[in-house]
């Protein structure tokens, strides 16, 4: 059995070698794994730190990318170039701790395809808790996940689901949809999520609002029915409005209509209108994107690779 290990890497300088070290500590009873650092675009010396450690150890695959793609395309780079039998996935920030790690195989074991680390505790910004939550609650709508699941970035899948995986080609990968259309025999556990040591996040509320938008525009058509269904229900309140203000007009002729009705009625309309078109748009731009060939990540270098995973 080989254990492959992806961490996607941006502006890590001071933890990817701790990092690193913690991996290799925690599996030096395990002779057949290896790690597949991928540097996101960093802007620190992140990349010097992680050639260093692919010299330095024969076990570390190191891809370094053009520019900055985001964490979930870096991780489908480096999963080109896997050899696992199980694929672990974790950040680069200490947080997510190694140790942990047999704990993820031994629970995959009992017959599960993906397992994720649920932790009892986020030391994360409210803010991004917030973005967290509001992550979870529609991917509960959308994409239909288990209510009692939550989706980490600290998980480990079984090899025969990557090929699934891999076979999306579009500019904006959602591991998360990308797995539960894949399969629902999905496990967790509880850990606990570190306090951070170095440096800040580099997720903000908007990359996790980016993150969102990519899950449910990329793998269900739910926003669409919704906007349909808000056409409907708001065209019934202003019909229903119209038929009020009518009523009231022969009821009381003497009564001057005044421009609030009017103009709340055109702003609310008007509103539903922009977002309906809006997230067309969206679908619409998306398939422009993907049909333009939009890449997904453009590999720049590659250190320990001969070729590409079996």
């Amino acid at each position: 059995m080989k254990i492959s290990i992806i961490i996607p890497v941006y502006n890590s300088e001071s933890t990817i070698k701790i990092v690193v070290e913690d991996i290799k500590e925690t599996l030096s009873n395990k002779s057949n794994f290896e790690i597949v650092l991928v540097n996101d675009g960093s802007k620190d010396n992140s990349y010097k730190k992680c050639k260093e450690l692919a010299r330095k150890y024969s076990f570390i695959k190191f891809i370094n990318l053009s520019k900055n793609f985001g964490q979930h395309n870096a991780i489908l780079a480096g999963l080109h170039f896997v050899k696992g039998n199980y694929i672990i996935f974790m950040d680069d920030d200490l947080q997510t701790p190694p140790e942990e790690i047999p704990r993820l195989i031994n629970k995959i074991k009992e017959g599960y395809d993906v397992v994720y680390a649920n932790y009892y505790y986020k030391y994360h910004s409210k803010l991004r808790n917030i973005g967290s939550w509001i992550n979870n609650v529609m991917t509960n709508i959308l994409l239909k996940k288990p209510k009692n699941l939550k989706i980490t970035s600290y998980f480990i899948i079984k090899k025969y689901l990557i090929d699934e995986i891999l076979n999306y080609t579009g500019p904006y990968p959602y591991l998360g949809g990308l797995i539960l259309r894949s399969t629902d025999n999905i496990g967790m556990i509880d850990i606990t999520h570190e306090k951070r040591e170095y440096g800040k996040s580099n997720y903000s509320f908007m990359s996790l609002l980016r993150l969102w938008i990519n899950g449910f525009t990329n793998f269900s058509v739910k926003p669409l029915r919704i906007s349909f269904f808000l056409g409907i229900l708001f065209s019934s309140i202003g019909f229903l409005f119209s038929f009020f203000l009518l009523i009231r007009k022969l009821i009381y002729p003497q009564v001057v209509l005044g421009w609030t009705s009017i103009i709340i009625a055109i702003l609310l309309f008007s509103g539903v209108q922009l977002i309906s078109v809006g997230l067309i748009g969206e679908y619409v731009g998306r398939i422009f994107l993907t049909q333009n060939k939009q890449p997904q990540y453009i590999i720049k270098e590659k250190y320990n690779i001969d070729s590409d995973r079996d």
